[in-house]
């Protein structure tokens, strides 16, 4: 195996190949037999939880105004829980999904005076909650409630478990990134065309930078401390690679509402489109409400600036590390953390006019800088005085 190459720590470092193509190269003669055969589109292998779980990562949105799940079998919920750092292998685990479910239920009952079926909080195996949610009727309803609250409480503990650790960023980001570079591997050796794949840790000057630029500039709102950038073979993979990832790395259940940019994917027309039209009717939302990819909302991109983006809270498992701690927090915690990391996904050919003119990040610092330069200088004064001239202009142009 070839040696992994060490990408530059920078806000935007420069793209690299991890490796050269090396898949077989396939002849092109074939038997007359197969000549005839179709070619298989890889859209026919999507579920509708596919495609639930990929409009959620294109659309920002929060799997607690879900009314349903969509798995239609043991191994898909085994693994959906591991994608959440979950073995359903594991009696360790599965009991730390029945202290989550009880907790579930003493809240849901001290707060909201929820009487949750007994056949639902104690009567079924905890894994089965998630089949139980993804089909009809009123027990459905009461499963649904019940794992809304088990992932706000298991999303707070591993939120806690954090804050109480002695342990750096540095070393954080440091086993996110292990996990991610683990996966996008093993997505390579599969045969997924990712051509380009990179890295970064925003550094502290530009993070300085981006909260001076920022109207918002408060620290906690910088999401991409942590970025991921995916480039793939052509614009037909995206689909493919954000359903794989969904199925191995990304839960989708912890997507960042409201921090999703889509400029490529056309969602409705790809599930208007067959394959995947067999399956619009049962999305459990409004497809107009994903009908057009929405523009940038970044407002230092060039205008033609397009890229798939999206921020996810991924839960990392730290066993060994609370093991060699003198102290462990309490194991009611459980031993989960999650870290908020960015991802940037495109095709190559999107990726390279993304550095053509104004669309490139030189263009881009360019207009950020700008931006600080005037807060610093003129605050609100200069803000104002900006605001007075292009009005005056429009009237002019009027």
């Amino acid at each position: 195996m070839a040696p992994t190459p060490v990408f530059p720590r920078n806000p935007r470092p420069n793209l690299v190949p991890i490796g050269p193509l090396d898949r077989p190269r396939m002849s092109t003669e074939r038997p007359q037999s197969e000549a005839a055969a179709p070619i298989r589109s890889p859209l026919q292998d999507f579920s509708l939880a596919d495609l639930e779980a990929m409009r959620l990562l294109l659309t920002g949105g929060s799997v607690i105004d879900w009314h349903r799940l969509a798995f239609r079998n043991e191994p898909e919920v085994a693994r959906f829980l591991r994608v959440n750092e979950f073995n359903p292998d594991s009696n360790e685990d599965l009991n730390r999904l029945e202290e989550l479910r009880d907790e579930a239920v003493d809240y849901l009952g001290r707060t909201f005076a929820y009487h949750i079926p007994a056949e639902v909080s104690t009567g079924i195996p905890v894994q089965d909650l998630f089949l139980l949610a993804s089909q009809k009727g009123r027990r459905q309803t009461y499963a649904c409630v019940l794992l809304k609250a088990m992932h706000v409480i298991h999303h707070l503990a591993g939120r806690e478990l954090l804050f109480q650790l002695p342990i750096s960023d540095n070393q954080v980001f440091g086993y996110i990134e292990k996990k991610v570079l683990k996966v996008v591997e093993e997505m390579r050796g599969a045969g997924f065309p990712i051509v380009e794949f990179a890295w970064s840790r925003k550094e502290r000057d530009s993070l300085i930078t981006k909260l001076l630029a920022k109207r918002h500039s408060i620290a906690a709102n910088v999401y991409d401390k942590l970025r991921f950038r995916l480039i793939t073979r052509s614009r037909e993979d995206l689909a493919p690679m954000l359903v794989e990832l969904c199925h191995r790395l990304v839960p989708f259940n912890y997507i960042i509402p409201g921090e999703s940019v889509n400029a490529i994917i056309d969602f409705r027309r790809l599930v208007d489109t067959a394959p995947l039209d067999r399956l619009a009717p049962e999305l459990q939302a409004d497809l107009h409400a994903a009908a057009a990819p929405p523009l940038p909302d970044n407002e230092f991109s060039g205008p033609a600036y397009r890229v798939i983006n999206f921020v996810a809270d991924l839960p990392v498992r730290l066993d060994d590390y609370l093991l060699e701690l003198d102290q462990s927090p309490t194991d009611e915690l459980g031993s989960t953390i999650f870290v908020l990391t960015e991802f940037q996904i495109m095709d190559a050919d999107t990726a390279a006019t993304n550095e053509l003119g104004e669309n490139s990040h030189a263009a881009y610092k360019e207009r950020q800088v700008a931006r600080v330069k005037a807060r610093l200088a003129g605050g609100s004064r200069a803000t104002r005085e900006r605001a007075a001239h292009s009005a005056a202009a429009e009237e002019e142009e009027e």
